[in-house]
């Protein structure tokens, strides 16, 4: 059985699940305290990062978009890129925004400060990076929303891994309550729609110990 070292709220984590899901590949969880520094762990990804694929080969792929390209060339029969070379720019050019500028100027000022700065034992959260984390997200949000409006899917006719990352992120800050869906409808609406594909039927049953999700979040409805 191929395993996918995680850890639960881990954004990049998420979006291989979600990939790998989509793909109907199965594989099995194993949550990586990556603190531990486990020398096994060490073995598989010198980084001592997660997400980490290991398939049943041994082949050990690190890295969440290193994996995901893995994953879209070794299992073709659906691709999450798209088909044209227009269409996977547009599908990389997204995820690198949701992976790069959304997690920077969001997820890193709300999940790792509120969450894994404490379990790598980095001090105690700032609440002035936690404001701007909130006031960023606004941006964000009416960017996704056009995007939801303007298109079928946020890259395009078909659901790729654009909307897979995003999603990924969003899923992490919305089982700490931190996103306020009010802010814009479409992305509500389009969230929903992909909350009620099959691929995230496990991260809505996701719980994580001491920390119990809104009501909200298990419900594909909202």
């Amino acid at each position: 059985m191929r395993i996918l070292h995680h850890l639960p709220l881990s954004p990049f984590c998420r979006k291989v699940r979600l990939a790998m899901a989509e793909k109907r590949i199965p594989f099995e969880l194993r949550t990586e305290r990556v603190w531990d520094r486990r020398p096994e762990f060490l073995d598989l990804n010198p980084a001592c990062a997660v997400p980490v694929l290991v398939e049943e080969t041994g082949l050990a792929i690190s890295d969440s978009s290193a994996i995901c390209e893995y994953l879209d060339e070794a299992y073709p029969d659906l691709s999450l890129y798209g088909r044209t070379l227009a269409e996977r720019a547009e599908v990389r050019r997204l995820v690198a925004w949701f992976d790069g500028k959304f997690n920077a100027e969001v997820t890193q000022n709300l999940y790792y400060e509120k969450q894994l700065k404490r379990l790598l034992g980095r001090g105690n959260p700032d609440s002035g990076v936690i404001r701007v984390g909130y006031a960023n997200m606004r941006p964000h949000l009416e960017y996704l929303g056009w995007l939801a409006e303007t298109r079928a899917w946020l890259a395009g006719n078909q659901v790729s891994l654009a909307d897979f990352a995003a999603a990924a992120h969003l899923s992490t800050l919305d089982y700490m309550g931190e996103v306020d869906w009010s802010l814009n409808d479409a992305a509500k609406e389009w969230y929903a729609r992909l909350k009620s594909r099959p691929a995230f039927r496990p991260l809505l049953a996701d719980r994580i110990s001491g920390m119990s999700p809104p009501a909200h979040y298990a419900d594909p409805d909202f």
